[in-house]
């Protein structure tokens, strides 16, 4: 997959008010979301004038209900103090079915309801009935394409991105990212080495890790990490931390990447010299290290960038997003991002967007920076990518001064 460097402008001080205020109704959103993801598309596919004979009615109330309970308790079971892992795939793949079901419930619920009464089609319970099915079949083709999704190897989305202070002898550099693997319940040791395979087919100078690599320590989740040991640059393999490392000892996955022959860029950078030119290569834990307690984790540019000559282009490994106002503000030339997982299920990317800045893509953020913002390379919780496919990224390196 090829894209040309197509850039977004995006003006990130314009929405953190709008993003401040809808951060004040989601913090009940734990509470209220399990019970509206079960009830709607309860009540839209089976108690909104279907008049389903009354075992049907009750049967599917009652599945409807072990939902409603066994969601919010095997989510609990899986990703709480006990981290079961078979608990967390149940809890993780039931979110998943609701969030689809709610979402057509929804849409295609009330659009085909109103398409099929405009144009006088049967009385009201066969209508009724006609989008329980058409619910039901397009909920069901897209989870089995979705699930497809998240478990194949990403395709690699390739462009070409032009950096004005790079310099001619760097012209060219092959970057790639890969970004929010998520080792976790699922055991994906296979798809981690097929991963990996997959980066040594792009001969990078540089390849770099934005974080979040698994749900849980690095000692239980290893097996599935171990790969990433193989993966072959011609300079640097660079990592940075996510926020689900500090939900799960960050100091462990640090000190295993180390292991594995990785440079974890913790508040610091390298240098990358080609062809008689400099670039800087720089790392920030991520945003949410400070609050975790660990002695030494935080966020701090300025230590990244100590001792860097400030006339040489800098790309910048920030795990979040929302990291590219600081970024910006100390002329930062790429900042290379995950998180997003660009929304992963349709479309929870709006909910996405209220707390960060960029869902995808190459964007520009004020006179020089550019965001470079990856879908992911795995999958967080629920097994299903749909209308977010997942990536490996490319990016060529470009510079103005090439004759060539």
């Amino acid at each position: 997959m090829s894209d040309t460097g197509e850039v977004r402008s995006v003006e990130g001080t314009a929405h953190a008010p709008r993003r401040s205020r809808l951060r004040r109704p989601m913090r009940y959103a734990p509470l209220i979301a399990p019970v509206l993801l079960w009830t709607v598309p309860c009540g839209v596919l089976l108690h909104v004038g279907q008049h389903w004979p009354l075992p049907v009615a009750l049967g599917g109330t009652a599945l409807f209900t072990l939902g409603l309970i066994g969601m919010p308790l095997a989510m609990l079971r899986g990703h709480g103090r006990r981290q079961q892992d078979r608990a967390a795939i149940v809890g993780d793949t039931l979110l998943g079915i609701s969030w689809v079901l709610f979402t057509w419930s929804v849409l295609l619920g009330v659009l085909l309801r109103l398409a099929l009464a405009v144009a006088g089609a049967g009385d009201g319970q066969s209508r009724a009935r006609i989008v329980t099915w058409a619910v039901l079949g397009v909920a069901a083709a897209l989870l089995a394409w979705g699930y497809a999704e998240a478990r194949r190897v990403p395709r690699v989305r390739e462009l070409d991105v032009q950096l004005p202070r790079l310099g001619a002898g760097l012209d060219g550099t092959r970057v790639v990212l890969i970004t929010d693997t998520h080792y976790g319940p699922l055991d994906r040791a296979r798809w981690s080495a097929r991963v990996c395979a997959k980066v040594n087919t792009l001969e990078a100078d540089l390849v770099c890790h934005t974080g979040d690599i698994a749900d849980g320590t690095a000692e239980r989740r290893r097996a599935q990490a171990v790969p990433l040991g193989t993966v072959r640059a011609t300079r640097a393999r660079v990592y940075v931390t996510g926020n689900h490392e500090y939900y799960s000892e960050a100091q462990g996955w640090v000190d295993l990447m180390d292991e594995l022959g990785w440079e974890p860029l913790r508040n610091r950078h390298l240098l990358l010299e080609r062809g008689g030119d400099t670039l800087v290569i720089a790392g920030v834990d991520d945003v949410t290290a400070e609050s975790s307690g660990l002695a030494g984790h935080r966020a701090h540019l300025a230590g990244a960038l100590h001792g860097a000559d400030p006339d040489l282009p800098v790309l910048l490994l920030a795990h979040q997003p929302k990291f590219i106002d600081r970024a910006a503000a100390d002329g930062i030339d790429l900042q290379l991002s995950g998180h997003t997982h660009g929304g992963q299920i349709w479309p929870f990317h709006h909910l996405v967007r209220i707390d960060q800045p960029a869902l995808a893509g190459l964007s520009r953020h004020g006179t020089r920076t550019l965001l470079y913002t990856s879908r992911g390379t795995g999958f967080w919780g629920p097994p299903f990518r749909v209308f977010a496919p997942s990536e490996i990224t490319l990016l060529v390196l470009r510079s103005p001064r090439c004759r060539s």
